[in-house]
């Protein structure tokens, strides 16, 4: 079975505060993207253990990886003995912010729901979802909302317009747990979801610009200086609509000008940057 594990992009992602619990209490405005990575998955019950290979040369070592601590959960809870083989080709860049390993999760979860006919329902699936991570839940459904609480809430929204997306990946990826630690030391600003959901559900690309929001940036910053760089040489190039998604360190442009998101992604293929060309999913 071959599967589609799609990225996402934050236009909007505030941590309101930390909890006693030690999760982070969130508000993000997330849309799916195109980009994806695609998964082959065999259940090959001979198997004394699951297989998971990468083609990604810093994913190779994969037996602690999301996938994997997918497999383990569902496993100690629905005690199947099932085993898979599990192939992983890579697209979405690591350290980006963009959800790779989160979509790889979710769609583990779907699968071997499927599959193995466990027949968890929705609110169970969200449940378990939520203690693989954040993004998890809203992977799961895979469609434009607003996620709140620490991921589990999520209500779909509206989208007027599709956008077509450039991606630039910095050198230097960024580590999720690094960056909220660095957050939890600095004082981080504050958005408006509201005008963001608006602008969207308006197809107000003007407001869009104004509104989008990432406390986290701060952050992520203080560690990758060219997040910065990046951001101002995809306002330079004609891009409103720009920010760097989740944890960074990828930044992103959003545009529904085709002519302007194929041109810019040949240039700075040129220069020789990391950089994506996709669009959002409705």
């Amino acid at each position: 079975m071959y599967i589609k594990a799609h990225a996402k992009i934050n236009l909007y992602l505030d941590v309101i505060g930390k909890r006693e619990d030690g999760y982070h209490e969130m508000e993000m405005v997330m849309l799916p993207l195109e980009l994806h990575d695609s998964i082959e998955v065999e259940n090959l019950s001979y198997l004394g253990d699951s297989y998971i290979t990468c083609d990604h040369v810093d994913l190779q070592e994969t037996k602690y990886n999301l996938i994997n601590l997918t497999i383990n959960k569902l496993r100690e809870i629905y005690k199947f003995k099932d085993n898979f083989n599990i192939n992983i080709h890579k697209e979405i860049p690591i350290q980006a912010g963009l959800g790779g390993g989160s979509s790889n999760a979710a769609v583990m979860l779907n699968v071997l729901n499927k599959i193995l006919k466990l027949n968890i329902n929705d609110e169970e699936l969200n449940h378990i979802a939520k203690t693989l991570g954040a993004d998890v839940p809203f992977c799961l459904k895979n469609k434009p909302a607003v996620v709140k609480g620490i991921g589990e809430k999520i209500t779909e929204i509206p989208l007027k317009y599709e956008y077509f997306v450039i991606i630039v990946k910095p050198k230097r990826g960024l580590s999720t747990k690094r960056v909220f630690e660095k957050a939890d030391t600095i004082e981080l600003e504050h958005g408006n979801i509201q005008n963001v959901v608006e602008a969207l559900k308006n197809g107000d690309d003007e407001l869009l610009a104004s509104s989008m929001f990432n406390s986290l940036e701060k952050a992520s910053l203080s560690m990758v200086e060219e997040i910065s760089d990046v951001k101002s040489m995809l306002r330079n190039d004609g891009f409103k609509m720009v920010l760097m998604s989740g944890s960074g360190s990828a930044v992103y442009a959003l545009t529904r000008d085709k002519q302007l998101a194929r041109s810019m992604f040949k240039k700075y293929e040129k220069k020789g940057l990391e950089v994506y060309l996709t669009k959002t999913l409705k």
